[in-house]
């Protein structure tokens, strides 16, 4: 099964299990606009408390806010977002299909990265043990002659974004081939600036309306409130501000399903420091983040940093933490250091003195800042991407599962009577209450066991308790682990701590201090 065979079962799996569905589906849909199902909601509530409480409660001196979506018109002038938040438009005249001039190129250096891994997997085959992966990519003519090729297309598409030279970018378009995926054509036009921000008016009427801006990003929230948490948090630098919330994006192309949407889901943290020290905490903060995402077990191999050779225009330093999604190595979360171009600009365009007075110094001056962002919806298909899996078992059967970390799957434990009668419904449902209070718990009784099994297999729930005849006579159930299949017999009196030590996010934190 190829890797993108995987990713449409993967979202045709997210659908049938109540995970993510198409925006107004019954109106044929919404492009690049989707809702979360019951068990998506969950999910997404569970990564979101993962992050918000290592950030929160792991730190001392990170505090949240949650600034509102409107905005004064201003606050984008200043952040540079009406002037400058664009991106390459390119249109195809045959297949009339709009695409992004940068991802087109990017595309067709990812696919070099994959010749150059064909050449590695047929070498291995014909030379065996004795292959030596590393010597081979130094030596081998045809994987340098693709690599060489590669980091030169690369490094004109860095210049040309730099440069804003849009002109060159559909020259390195032409350059190298590239054909629209839907005619096969090389029918371009020329490229073109589009801004992502949606607009929208404020006011009673039309005539004396407003123009005002759904968010493109939550940062600036945190921006404009730097001193009202400083100075009611008594907050002394270095400290941060973290936020989540929703951001809109007119993306000229939205695709691979929750990975890039209009209308997203974002957790943000801007760290203020000292002037001069912006560097040494944006390499800390590097390595907090990744920290952060290899706890869930996932594999280290699976997460890398990309450095940015494109910087955006207030930052000094950037990299992404990208992750091996089904499609390839792509961003999850972004770590920049931002200088003090924010709140410089805020300063200025406002007329308000936004600056800190150092005790330690005593000096005042406008703080640097350090930022992370993660994509929440990003982050839940990343976690959905490596949690999804299809296992041949001993006897010949194959099962789906989703092998989320515990503490955020959707559903914690499943209760099941082994039949539905004798009075083993009613223990079931007695311990379902028991557990609810604490946990997000599921009562089934339909269907065989081994397909009940099967069921929460499916959705991720890593625990499931099964109530039979023996309960009535010893006080014990069955629990049976997702991933092993495992089973054993525990008394109810201990259930409840059981399950709770096993789902509990303490296990992800302690991995993180």
């Amino acid at each position: 099964m190829t890797q993108e065979e995987l990713f449409k079962k993967l979202i045709a799996h997210c659908k049938e299990y109540g995970f993510i569905f198409p925006s107004s589906e019954i109106y044929d849909g919404l492009s690049a606009v989707y809702d979360y199902g019951q068990l998506g909601v969950e999910l997404k509530n569970n990564i979101k408390t993962y992050w918000w409480d290592s950030m929160t409660k792991l730190h001392d001196n990170i505090v949240g806010i949650d600034a509102a979506i409107f905005m004064h018109p201003k606050v984008w002038e200043a952040s540079g977002h009406v002037g400058a938040f664009n991106d390459p438009l390119i249109d195809n005249k045959d297949s009339k299909k709009r695409y992004r001039a940068d991802v087109l190129i990017e595309d067709w250096i990812a696919k070099q990265d994959e010749k150059i891994e064909k050449e590695c997997t047929k070498a291995a085959k014909r030379f065996g043990e004795s292959f030596n992966k590393e010597m081979f990519l130094q030596t081998n003519g045809r994987v340098l002659e693709i690599a060489a090729k590669r980091d030169e297309v690369n490094k004109r598409m860095a210049d040309a974004l730099n440069a804003n030279d849009l002109v060159e970018l559909r020259q390195i378009i032409i350059d190298c081939e590239i054909v629209c995926p839907i005619s096969g054509s090389r029918n371009w036009t020329e490229v073109r600036q589009f801004n992502l921000m949606f607009s929208t008016q404020m006011g009673s009427v039309a005539e004396g309306a407003n123009t005002v801006y759904l968010r493109p990003e939550t940062a600036q929230g945190i921006f404009v409130n730097f001193l009202n948490v400083q100075k009611t948090g008594r907050m002394k630098i270095p400290f941060g501000i973290a936020q989540i919330g929703k951001a809109f994006r007119n993306e000229i192309v939205a695709r691979q399903f929750i990975f890039r949407m209009r209308e997203f889901e974002q957790m943000e943290m801007q760290f203020f420091v000292r002037p001069g020290e912006e560097m040494m905490w944006w390499n800390k903060w590097k390595e907090t983040r990744m920290s952060w995402h290899r706890a869930l077990g996932f594999g280290d191999d699976n997460y890398r940093f990309h450095d940015h050779e494109k910087l955006a225009h207030y930052a000094n330093a950037a990299t992404d933490v990208e992750y091996n999604f089904p499609f390839g190595f792509k961003e999850v979360e972004g770590i920049h250091s931002r200088t003090d171009y924010d709140l410089g600009r805020h300063q200025q365009y406002s007329g308000k003195k936004i600056q800190y007075f150092d005790p330690e110094t005593g000096e005042s001056y406008v703080p640097y800042v350090v930022e992370t962002s993660i994509g929440v919806d990003r982050m839940t298909l990343q976690v959905l991407s490596a949690a999804y899996k299809e296992e041949q078992l001993e006897n010949g059967e194959t099962r789906t599962v989703l092998s989320f970390p515990a503490p955020l799957a959707p559903v914690k434990v499943a209760v099941l009577p082994l039949v539905k009668k004798d009075g083993l419904q009613e223990i079931a449902m007695d311990l379902v209450h028991k557990l609810k209070f604490s946990h997000n718990v599921q009562y089934d009784e339909k269907d065989s066991i081994g397909k009940r099994y099967r069921r929460q297999d499916a959705i991720g729930t890593p625990f499931c308790v099964t109530v039979d005849h023996q309960t009535k006579e010893d006080g014990t159930v069955t629990i049976r682990e997702r991933d092993t299949m495992k089973q054993w017999r525990v008394s109810i009196s201990e259930l409840e701590a059981i399950v709770a030590e096993k789902v509990s996010m303490r296990q992800l934190f302690e991995k993180l201090v």
